[in-house]
């Protein structure tokens, strides 16, 4: 993973586990053991979902640009599919508390998207390669003097 690309995971990454773990802290606190394991499980889930999503978006931005918009829309959609699969078949489980597990996962969800819209407005990335221009040599049209 390029360096650019690392330093958006983790400006993404750290403010979603420090929301995670308000929401562990909070749940153990409202809804004991279980509530806590359960926001733990939904804040993981929500982390690796988005980023397995963001390195596939990555991964298509550098080998198919052409098909980068449509698989954004795509892995949105297969993310919020699943996510809504796990909650589904999760519901009734005596493992962790369904609620909180819900809310964390709704909260680190949300708060990844945010810090991803923010690390995507503070990136500096060119639109235009510098370098492109330098290797380029000009095309002679018409006729020397």
């Amino acid at each position: 993973m390029p360096s650019n690309d690392a330093r958006n995971l983790l400006q993404i990454a750290v403010p979603t586990a420090i929301a995670g773990a308000i929401a562990v802290a909070v749940s153990a606190a409202v809804a004991g053991g279980k509530g806590a394991l359960g926001a733990a499980v939904g804040t993981v889930l929500a982390i690796l979902f988005m980023g397995l999503g963001l390195y596939v978006l990555q991964w298509t931005a550098k080998t198919l640009p052409q098909l980068f918009q449509m698989m954004g829309l795509l892995l949105y959609v297969a993310q919020l599919l699943l996510l809504l699969i796990f909650v589904a078949v999760f519901k009734d489980t005596s493992l962790f508390n369904a609620k909180t597990f819900a809310v964390s996962l709704v909260v680190a969800t949300v708060v990844w998207m945010a810090a991803q819209a923010r690390a995507h407005m503070k990136a500096k990335i060119f639109y235009i390669d510098p370098d492109a221009e330098k290797s380029e040599k000009p095309e002679k049209t018409g006729p020397s003097s």
